[in-house]
């Protein structure tokens, strides 16, 4: 197998692959270096054969084509490949839409899919990522809730809706997080992955990364998935996505193995095994020149094609540098304000060699990517893999747990640590992994009341949303989102998963503390010039300019000696970028935090 790799890695194209349909005709290509023939199958959408064709094979680059003239759209394909006298047929791994079983491709002339005003769309302006507030969210998740009337339940279009509310006639869905005020939403994947036969399935189980999901679309998948952005950026949000390129969901089973046995997947040395670095059994060679082609291709195509704002790239850490590399230098020509960031590690061992994986300790390497913090996650809640490891906001306010998240607030990082750049880190405390924030303080405070539970809460999201660098929340996270202390809810139902938009209402009071500390961070980040941090009393005080912020982790009172008149904006109840209060001394209470601002030295 490792001559034939040599081989195909010497026979390669630098081109367009795919069907390239307009409604004058389509050019089908495929490239299978190994191929000693290449057939076109055409199909009716009952799945009855409409033509079959031998594709013409292109000089020594591998590349195989077939042209059709007249309008394909909507018409279904494969590709019959027959390789050292084995024949194998096979959807096209650059299939635009494919159907929901995923064993027909469908020849797609893009511009045909398309809401009204598309061609005026455009991704949001966003110079500076540090001024990203980043909400994850899953398609289906956002609309399933039974106390919400979304009319579009787990679509895409769900997204488009402007009337929906909860029981308690609360406008609830994309108005709201508008309101909410953070900057951009992250899609869990919404590009085409297997359901695994179950109820319910986040999206990790690649199988088709250019098309659509079937079970997110209604109709027209293409068209809907350009509405749901659309309608994001004329609230001002941007649209992150996020992408599973680093394994399949079934190598076995994957278009990619049909199609060129082993080439587009690592392999052990010792034995015929994939490699497993992604915990799901196969890892995708990016290294290889037209794995990685491929790659570059599909983020391309997103990007133009859906005016993606950004990409979150799952399990990061098995891409290699180069591929991300490339990868950047391409999306920058697209869009100079894309986000780009990822999990900077692997889920297992992988054959690809440390020095080349995209993994936290090569981000230097990496200077516009960032990376979530995992450090600052686990020192302000407590390991995510003990549930009832505890961190500084619920009962470990020592200095080992303090450490990462003074470097957080200041961008002061230490030497051992994996970047200098604070825009090369993501803040977070909750994402679709592991127990949510108010889940795991009901396991880590089991004996505290409410209202202790919500003054770490609260504790946790400022520092989050004062840290340098990016900050990211989970959609529901500040209206006290709980998963019924699931950790692992991928394959739950929606009864667990769901948005529960009710609980908005009843805990009205931290979704505005929320909001009140995404404004202060819109309105005053900028300003904060030198953070310095000082330990007092069992907290701490950061002062920022004129900015001061007083946090107490423990039953101890904190009263910094700083003279003024201060203009007091957060604390142990509210946030607001208006003054609160005004006061001449600052007093912090128990489990709590002071952010103010001081108007008279």
């Amino acid at each position: 197998m490792t001559n034939e790799i040599e081989y195909a890695e010497a026979h390669t194209l630098d081109g367009n692959l795919g069907a390239e349909c307009t409604e004058k005709g389509t050019i089908f290509r495929v490239w299978q270096p190994l191929a000693e023939r290449v057939t076109l199958n055409l199909f009716g959408a009952d799945g009855k054969p409409i033509k079959r064709a031998t594709m013409r094979k292109l000089g020594d680059n591998g590349v195989f084509e077939y042209r059709v003239r007249g309008e394909l759209d909507g018409v279904r394909y494969t590709f019959t490949v027959t390789r050292n006298g084995e024949t194998v047929e096979c959807a096209d791994i650059y299939s635009k839409a494919v159907t929901a079983d995923g064993k027909y491709s469908i020849v797609t002339d893009v511009r045909r899919h398309a809401p009204k005003k598309w061609a005026g769309d455009r991704p949001i302006s966003f110079p500076d990522p540090e001024d990203a507030i980043i909400y994850e969210i899953s398609v289906r998740d956002f609309s399933t809730d039974e106390n919400a009337d979304f009319k579009n339940r787990g679509k895409f279009t769900a997204f488009c809706e402007k009337k929906a509310r909860n029981s308690y006639g609360e406008t609830v869905g994309l108005p709201y997080i508008k309101r909410l005020g953070v900057t951009h939403i992250q899609l869990m994947p919404v590009f085409d992955f297997d359901f695994d036969g179950g109820e319910y399935n986040w999206g990790y189980n690649p199988r088709f990364y250019n098309a659509p999901s079937a079970y997110y679309s209604q109709k027209d998948g293409i068209s809907e998935l350009r509405s749901l952005v659309a309608a994001a950026h004329k609230c001002g949000l941007g649209v992150v996505a996020d992408v599973v390129y680093n394994h399949v969901y079934d190598a076995g089973k994957s278009e990619f193995q049909k199609l060129f046995p082993d080439y587009y997947f690592r392999k052990c040395s010792d034995s015929d095994a994939f490699s497993n670095g992604s915990g799901c059994g196969n890892e995708f060679a990016s290294e290889r020149i037209m794995a990685r082609k491929f790659i570059v291709d599909s983020l391309v195509f997103l990007a133009s094609e859906y005016h993606l704002d950004g990409f979150r790239f799952d399990l990061m850490g098995l891409l290699d540098i180069e591929t991300v590399r490339l990868a950047e230098q391409k999306l920058r020509a697209i869009n100079p304000d894309v986000l780009l960031y990822g999990e900077g590690w692997t889920c297992g061992e992988s054959t690809l060699c440390e020095e080349q994986r995209a993994v936290l300790k090569n981000a230097e390497q990496l200077p516009n990517y960032a990376f979530f913090n995992d450090s600052f996650r686990d020192a302000v809640k407590g390991s995510v893999f003990r549930k009832k490891d505890k961190g500084y906001v619920n009962g470990n306010a020592d200095d080992w747990h303090f450490k990462p998240i003074k470097c957080a607030l200041t961008g002061k990082f230490d030497n051992d640590f994996w970047a200098s750049d604070p825009r090369q880190t993501i803040n977070c405390v909750e994402c679709h992994d592991n127990l949510t924030l108010f889940d795991k303080l009901k396991k880590t405070l089991y004996k505290a009341k409410k209202e202790r539970l919500l003054l770490s809460d609260k504790m946790a999201a400022v520092f989050v949303l004062l840290s340098r660098g990016m900050a990211f929340i989970q959609a529901g996270q500040e209206f006290l989102r709980s998963k019924n202390g699931e950790s692992n809810s991928y394959n739950k139902p929606d009864s667990v998963n769901c948005i529960k938009w009710d609980t908005l209402t009843k805990n009205k009071s931290i979704a505005e503390y929320y909001r009140g500390l995404i404004a202060i961070r819109k309105r005053f980040r900028a300003q904060f010039g030198e953070r310095e941090i000082k330990a007092v009393n069992g907290g701490f005080v950061m002062t920022a300019g004129d900015f001061v912020l007083v946090v107490s982790p423990t039953e101890e009172s904190v009263c910094p000696d700083i003279k003024g008149f201060f203009a007091v904006f957060a604390d142990n109840e509210r946030a607001s970028d208006k003054p609160l209060y005004f006061t001449k001394q600052l007093f912090c209470g128990s489990y709590s935090i002071l952010f103010a601002r001081r108007i008279i030295k």
